[in-house]
């Protein structure tokens, strides 16, 4: 199963699948994103409980991206008969005291600190352009744009849900964790993956050459080989 991050979707993994065939492999659209829009903007904890809620009672490994990592580790804590092995791709650990303050999260919450609709749009947009720059974004449709700016209260909920504490204890895992992370991915990003190698005791981090944050999207085949890295320490 993968697990999307933060203004992404199920979709971006699609080109990585391909190189997956011989896989059963599961994507969806966490709640406030994409085709789940409208179906409420839980915190981290609601979110692992959508997710074990999909596996339906089935064991799996859970590939998580980015904040979606954090998603699959408080899965794996909540049910280990399910949750076996979690392959965590630069999950983030916003609630360190090293974690930079003028991250693209934090400073999507500070622009949406207001309640306002208007406040979480401007955040998401924010976010966004942080992420992929601003030609990108300028490139965007039109509608596009408008969906993503709407996925602002998810963003936003989830954000502070990492911000107020980590929802797994590393050190009590049951699951066997695979790390992973790319070469040109900021700092924060990388320490971050290296740290959950030493608290998970696993080995050291899967690295992707090359590669930025969304080495899912950008290195599918790389990427693949991490989660064919993930379903290898299942046997």
């Amino acid at each position: 199963m993968f697990v999307h991050g933060s203004m992404d979707r199920g979709s971006a993994f699609a080109r990585c699948a391909g190189h997956l065939r011989e896989l059963h492999t599961i994507r969806y659209d966490r709640r406030g994103y994409g085709k789940s829009i409208g179906k409420g903007a839980p915190a981290i904890s609601g979110h692992a409980i959508d997710l074990v809620e999909i596996l339906d009672g089935r064991e799996a490994v859970v590939v998580g991206h980015s904040l979606g990592g954090v998603i699959a580790l408080a899965a794996a804590q909540s049910r280990p008969d399910l949750v076996r092995v979690v392959g965590a791709y630069e999950a983030p650990m916003p609630w360190v005291e090293w974690w930079p303050k003028r991250s693209a999260g934090g400073e999507a919450m500070t622009m949406g600190a207001g309640i306002s609709v208007d406040a979480a749009a401007d955040a998401a947009e924010h976010f966004m352009r942080r992420m992929i720059g601003d030609e990108r974004w300028e490139a965007l449709p039109e509608s596009t744009r408008h969906a993503r700016r709407a996925e602002g209260p998810a963003l936003l909920a989830e954000l502070r849900s990492a911000r107020s504490g980590p929802e797994y204890d590393a050190a009590a895992l049951k699951a066997t964790v695979v790390v992973g992370h790319s070469t040109e991915s900021r700092d924060h990003h990388q320490w971050a993956a290296q740290e959950l190698a030493r608290l998970t005791g696993g080995e050291p981090p899967f690295v992707i050459e090359g590669a930025g944050h969304g080495a899912h999207t950008s290195h599918p085949a790389e990427f693949a080989a991490f989660v064919r890295r993930v379903v290898a320490a299942a046997q």
